[in-house]
């Protein structure tokens, strides 16, 4: 009789630890702030790389279909928004020429940041960004993660600025750290390489025999056109107007982010909570449940015992373990519920590119779709351009390249 009551004790002690284990707090520590770092000294003009920082790619098809934080609309919105944030540190850096938001890797830029956004909600931010420079060098590929304080989001002490902006800081600050280990003969080599590249896009047959690519796809440059060669001249041209294209889509990221950047801000400060209370009710579910099966198990075990006493207090323990179990699943309700409020607060945000009139010397064009769609359209008319100016036929348009 001693051993099954020392036995059913037991039991009852392991389901109340468990049952305790679920009012223990789950703290996420926030990360701490990094300063952004500025380029203290005068950087010559041939030295200035131009950087662009791609569309994050929103990453949705590796999405559950069942995560309750997770929503395409917002998700595509961030890709822009943070796209935008993290060029705006990088520029602030002041190591660098023009710092532009780009709609693909097809846009000739000297550096070029891209990305995907591993997570994302108002508590933390998970980055994975690739580095590459024009000579198709790779700069280095990492993972960035920062948890937002509460106190970001507290009216009383809340700043303008981003709740994660530490991140975009400590990406400004690694490209800076990386790009100050160049050679000032390296950085001309870059810009050289930018510009060759950019002409051969357009015209393989008068430049590709500028350039010469090895077999892990790094790109040297074997000679340089005349000064005055004509063709370059044109290209220069050609490429001035696709950098004019490629600050106007600056014109609408920049309408975009500060046209969402209450309502996201609004949104973050919901989900922040939603997150911390969705953790928060499920571990509760999940340790009520497990307490509640092990106390129905402990009380079955006691029925069995030949002590009247024992047999009565394991049908309180099923009871009472069947009340838990009750519990855990109300638990799981309210998880619910706190999911479906997150994707009502998600559906609220949606990004949209409106149609883009371009007055021409010689006509007015439109183009539509999203951003990726209107830039090979863009890029098709300068193929046009180049053609008429040169006689030479591009091959196939709608590339992009």
């Amino acid at each position: 009789m001693t051993t099954s009551i020392a036995k059913y004790c037991s039991i009852l002690l392991l389901g109340l630890g468990i049952a305790l284990g679920g009012c223990a707090s789950h703290t996420v520590k926030t990360s701490p702030y990094v300063q952004l770092q500025q380029e203290t000294s005068e950087i010559p003009e041939s030295q200035l790389l131009d950087l662009g920082v791609v569309l994050l790619d929103p990453n949705l098809e590796q999405i559950d279909e069942d995560d309750a934080l997770v929503f395409a609309e917002v998700r595509k919105a961030e890709s822009h928004y943070m796209a935008g944030q993290m060029a705006q540190a990088i520029q602030n850096s002041s190591a660098w020429g023009a710092v532009r938001v780009i709609p693909n890797a097809a846009t000739v830029a000297d550096v070029i940041v891209s990305g995907k956004i591993l997570h994302s909600d108002g508590e933390t931010l998970k980055l994975a960004l690739d580095v590459i420079d024009v000579s198709g060098r790779s700069w280095y590929s990492k993972e960035y993660k920062a948890v937002a304080s509460r106190y970001a989001y507290r009216r009383e002490t809340a700043t303008r600025d981003d709740p994660f902006v530490s991140l975009y800081h400590q990406v400004a600050n690694d490209l800076l750290n990386y790009r100050q280990k160049l050679s000032g003969t390296d950085l001309q080599q870059l810009r050289t390489l930018g510009e060759l590249r950019f002409a051969e896009s357009f015209s393989p047959e008068a430049f590709g025999g500028h350039l010469q690519q090895d077999k892990n796809g790094r790109y040297q440059v074997l000679r340089l056109p005349a000064h005055n060669d004509p063709m370059m001249q044109r290209i220069r041209g050609i490429r001035e107007r696709d950098h004019l294209f490629v600050d106007t889509l600056q014109d609408y990221y920049g309408n975009f982010n500060r046209q969402i950047d209450t309502p996201y801000r609004d949104w973050r400060k919901q989900t922040y909570m939603e997150v911390r209370n969705l953790r928060q009710v499920k571990q509760q579910a999940f340790n009520q449940t497990i307490a509640g099966v092990v106390a129905v198990l402990g009380g079955i075990a006691a029925t069995t015992s030949g002590n009247r006493a024992v047999r009565n207090s394991g049908a309180v323990a099923i009871g009472g373990g069947g009340f838990l179990i009750k519990e855990g699943f109300g638990k799981r309700a309210e998880a619910d519920m706190h999911s479906e409020t997150i994707r009502e607060l998600g559906d609220s945000l949606e990004a949209a590119i409106q149609p883009q009139v371009i007055e021409l010397e010689d006509r007015t064009i439109t183009l539509s779709g999203s951003v990726q769609q209107q830039y090979r359209q863009w890029r098709d008319i300068l193929r046009e351009y180049y053609q008429l100016e040169t006689g030479q036929d591009l091959g196939p348009k709608g590339n992009g390249q």
